[in-house]
């Protein structure tokens, strides 16, 4: 029983000792922070009663103009969220060298498909970032815009479908699914030169692992929440983030794509050729080495993994975009009446081509404001490579504190958005954008670590919107929830029952 009783008395004083080590960091700095909770930090209740974003949101409106960062837990990692927008400036930008890395979870060995340009960090990130930079230039994603707009033909014909199927349910049509097939064709095209068939088939083998991916996930929010949180000690653990099924799918992909373009001579001007490119001869010694060595070439894992992201990135994001639009553009009548004579000015009956689009003013401010409204991600991490004095502050980040800079509650913000909840796409007319600070609007990140593939989620997100909205009127219908519902559960803005919008032929 002495026994019994010492070695709880012990273990009682080492969790005491393990919370008065972590959970009063920023007390010991003097830094203004939310108390937090053993074990969950500042996190009670994410995934479950609330979002990330929510988290963050009571962080952001407790501390902000009151000091240029503020002290947070995510569960045990010690974390600063920067709310000063010049702050923001100093760490995407100026400050880069400091905070260079994201922090995510990648295991080339375990979870190969996670090795990627996201997740991937210091000399192994900049030669990616170095070698695919060229793949995303104006040059090449005009390139790419033709077969966008072939995918967006098939987008009409899906669409006119849907509308006949919906005409007994007065012609209400769940907008966020037919989206994702059409974002899933288009880069199933042009990152694996594959025709995916989704808008034909709801079904589709692609489709189906699209939806795997964020819809049935190998762990609930809260491991991934910890995973991300703690990835050194997840990889020490050897734990994954994608299912097997996923991860072997997506290598076949790949391998099948590359064999057949070797030995038929196939050239496509797409990111599976740039990876070609990139492709070790002999892949037995490129796999030797630790980590990602350029010089020898890149192996089949790690050029699946490039694929992989720019799968994974592509298609949610850009769907999710395009169907807030719609839901926005169903709202506001007004507003959708005008971008439909925009778009039918400056094509004039004539076919939809890349540089049409740039002519598209009204359409990129309307883009822009849905991403405002709706940033698919909800905020940018970054982990400070050494210690990092903050600017015009006694303090010190110190090194291997997680920063994190809350995009969605910045964009939401009504002291520099007035109205936050109103869809007003004039927010992007020059002088409007000029009034504001530059980095309080952030969708698609900043700085060197910025998403690589903006100019072509643009450019398909535009392109599926233009394509739909010159054969079609979008109202509410019966089962249009205002305001949306959203998910708790999902990484990124989600509806938690769809998008249902009233579809009309023109």
């Amino acid at each position: 029983m002495l026994l019994t009783l010492a070695l709880l008395g012990l273990v009682l004083a080492l969790a005491y000792n393990f919370y008065q080590n972590i959970y009063t960091y920023w007390t010991r700095k003097g830094v203004l922070h939310e108390t937090p909770l053993p074990l969950f930090g500042n996190m009670k209740g994410v995934g479950i009663k609330y979002h990330m974003r929510d988290i963050n949101q009571r962080i952001y409106d407790k501390f902000k103009g009151k000091a240029p960062f503020a002290g947070m837990f995510m569960f045990f990692r010690r974390t600063a969220m920067i709310i000063d927008p010049d702050l923001i400036k100093q760490v995407l930008i100026k400050d880069f060298h400091y905070f260079q890395d994201r922090g995510g979870f990648n295991s080339s060995r375990d979870d190969p498909l996670t090795a990627h340009l996201l997740t991937l960090e210091g000399e192994e990130w900049k030669s990616m970032r170095q070698k695919l930079t060229p793949v995303f230039s104006s040059g090449k994603i005009k390139k790419m815009s033709g077969v966008v707009v072939e995918v967006g033909h098939q987008l009409i014909d899906a669409m006119d479908q849907c509308v006949r199927e919906a005409a007994v349910e007065d012609g209400d049509v769940e907008i966020k699914d037919l989206c994702a097939r059409f974002t899933t064709d288009v880069i199933g095209s042009c990152a694996f030169g594959l025709e995916c068939y989704s808008l034909k088939d709801p079904n589709a083998e692609f489709r189906s692992m699209g939806r795997k991916i964020f819809e049935k996930p190998r762990h609930s929010m809260l491991v991934n929440i910890f995973i991300m949180t703690n990835a050194n000690l997840a990889k020490k653990l050897r734990m994954k983030i994608l299912s097997d099924e996923v991860t072997q799918f997506f290598l076949s992909a790949v391998e099948n794509t590359v064999d057949y373009r070797l030995k038929n001579g196939v050239k496509r001007n797409d990111f599976i050729d740039q990876l070609i490119e990139l492709r070790a001869e002999d892949q037995e010694a490129a796999k030797k080495g630790i980590g990602i060595d350029l010089s020898k070439g890149l192996t089949l894992e790690q050029m699946a993994a490039q694929s992989f992201v720019f799968f994974f990135a592509g298609f949610e994001t850009s769907s999710s975009t395009m169907s807030f639009c719609l839901y926005e553009l169903a709202l506001q009548q007004d507003i959708q009446d005008r971008l439909r004579e925009e778009i039918e000015t400056v094509l004039s009956g004539g076919e939809l081509t890349y540089d049409a689009i740039a002519e598209m003013t009204y359409l990129d401010q309307v883009v822009s404001e849905t991403l405002r409204k709706y940033p698919i991600v909800s905020a940018l991490f970054r982990i400070a490579h050494d210690n990092y004095k903050v600017p015009h502050t006694n303090h010190v980040l110190e090194k291997g504190t997680t920063v994190l800079i809350p995009v969605h509650n910045i964009h939401r913000d009504a002291n520099i958005y007035p109205e936050p909840d109103k869809f007003d796409p004039s927010r992007f007319e020059p002088e409007e954008i000029k009034a504001r600070h530059p980095f309080s609007y952030l969708p698609f990140g900043d700085g060197p670590r910025n998403c690589i593939g903006l100019r072509f989620g643009k450019m398909q997100t535009k392109i599926g919107i233009v394509s739909l909205l010159r054969r079609f009127k979008f109202s509410i219908s019966k089962r249009t929830e205002v305001p949306l519902v959203l998910d708790i559960r999902s990484n990124t803005l989600n509806c938690k029952n769809g998008i249902h919008l009233k579809v009309e032929r023109i």
